[in-house]
């Protein structure tokens, strides 16, 4: 089994009016299948109401399945007891680290989780070193995060999770109240942790381009997964993605419209590079 695994995995939100009737029930999860490997950085794609906000959620026990099972770390994430072990071995990271900073000091707010979680006060502050160092933050320990630009807060709500040493972290959106740099520095310090800390990363985004060098990539749209693959795989399906009305990283529509207007070039080009090369051999 691996570090995430859903089976039929259904929830319905339920509208009631003031005598609790109902009143509509909205499908947002209708039978999701995962299973991730430990150690994997996957991407998860969708519009908004797609329903990857709502999978997040569940992965973090902050919701309940209304049919199906999803495990964590082999855990029932269902079962009251694992509750608490879940969120150990699975931290999460919001769209808006305004909603996940809440002390006045940057070192005290990383500080925050694993005392909440009863770790050592010796080892905290050790975690928090480590944590900092991890996303290039060390020098603002003593910084109050008010003071912060939206991406280093995000790198802050970051360093805050990892100092609670879970196995996997999910990302929901991070960077979708950032600017450019913001977000390429929330991306960078994810596949950091991905690569040199063996930390599982589910990503789940709408920017086609953040996707580009994840291991395995599923798009959801109405609460399903509607293609799963990995990013050469998905982006070779440019037609199907458009149809869906997805877009797809810019050199890779690029090369598709090449490809259209006569030139000899591969399907699923993800980068500048690979389009270049791609060209040069062409005769």
């Amino acid at each position: 089994m691996g570090i995430i695994k859903t089976k039929g995995l259904v929830h319905d939100f339920i509208r009631r009016d003031e005598e609790d009737n109902v009143e509509s029930i909205t499908t947002a999860l209708d039978h999701v299948d995962l299973d991730v490997k430990e150690g994997q950085f996957i991407a998860i794609l969708g519009h908004n109401g797609s329903g990857k906000s709502t999978l997040a959620k569940h992965i973090n026990a902050l919701l309940s399945a209304t049919e199906g099972t999803i495990w964590v770390d082999g855990m029932d994430v269902s079962e009251e007891e694992n509750v608490i072990p879940v969120r150990k071995s699975a931290g999460m990271v919001f769209q808006n680290p305004d909603n996940q900073i809440i002390a006045n000091i940057v070192e005290e707010d990383v500080a925050f989780g694993p005392e909440n979680i009863g770790v050592p006060t010796e080892e905290i502050w050790e975690r928090v070193e480590k944590s900092l160092g991890a996303v290039r933050m060390t020098k603002y320990r003593n910084h109050s995060p008010n003071k912060l630009s939206g991406g280093q807060k995000q790198r802050v709500a970051i360093a805050g999770v990892m100092a609670m040493e879970p196995k996997c972290i999910v990302f929901d959106e991070p960077t979708a109240m950032l600017d450019p740099n913001g977000r390429k520095d929330v991306l960078k310090a994810a596949h950091e942790l991905n690569e040199t800390k063996g930390v599982t990363v589910l990503l789940i985004t709408h920017y086609m381009e953040e996707v580009v060098d994840a291991d395995y990539v599923y798009v959801m749209e109405n609460g399903k997964i509607i293609m799963d693959g990995t990013p050469r795989e998905i982006f070779s399906r440019v037609e199907e993605l458009k149809a869906h009305r997805l877009d797809v990283p810019q050199m890779t529509l690029l090369a598709h419209e090449l490809r259209q207007a006569g030139l000899p070039i591969p399907q699923g080009i993800l980068t500048r590079e690979e389009l270049i090369e791609a060209i040069m051999k062409v005769k």
